[in-house]
């Protein structure tokens, strides 16, 4: 293994987890609509778990209503059902064979609770990249002591690592600044 792999494999891992911060902060809800916001949820579909998405078609109605299209028309109970016990506190209303889901307006003290959640989802994907940089010096500082690499390859290299991680930070603080402006955004 080279500084490079070592690097390379790094960025890599560093951007599995900011792809993981972007997916947790679009669950999420604001006080807009939008159709990943079922996208977690699970149904029983013949004895085995499956997404929303797989057994409906998810629309947007209006900026704050989902519809929800089943494709069966005895999958709609079901639906609703797991709408209704999900995390997200929405109260789903059956018109026929489509299911509105009409997003409630968050109320200050709710907004302030999601920010929490957001600034904690934030930190676990900084301190997930800083395993990241730990685990690359790790495998150079053994680079070094194998007499892979020299000394002053081995420092450069943990400098880069540092720049990458530092970039990587940087981006995590505009995802989360940005989520925070859509949650203050009444």
């Amino acid at each position: 293994m080279s500084i490079a792999d070592v690097r390379s494999s790094a960025d890599q891992k560093m951007q599995k987890s900011i792809e993981a911060l972007k997916n947790a902060l679009s669950r999420i809800r604001t006080g807009r609509a939008h159709v990943g916001i079922l996208d977690h949820i699970q149904v029983d579909y013949y004895g085995s778990p499956v997404p929303i998405s797989q057994v409906a078609n998810v629309t947007l109605i209006d900026a704050r209503t989902i519809g929800v299209s089943p494709w069966e028309k005895k999958m709609a109970q079901v639906i609703d059902k797991a709408i209704r016990e999900s995390d997200l506190g929405l109260n789903p209303v059956s018109v026929g064979e489509l299911i509105r889901v009409p997003m409630p307006p968050l109320s200050e003290e709710r907004r302030r609770e999601l920010i929490k959640v957001v600034k904690s989802e934030g930190e676990h994907a900084k301190v997930a990249v800083r395993n990241l940089r730990r685990e690359a010096n790790e495998q150079l500082k053994k680079m070094l002591k194998d007499k892979a690499v020299s000394e002053d390859d081995e420092r450069r290299a943990q400098d880069d690592i540092q720049k990458l991680t530092d970039r990587h930070i940087v981006e995590i603080d505009k995802l989360l600044a940005a989520k925070e402006q859509e949650l203050l955004t009444v």
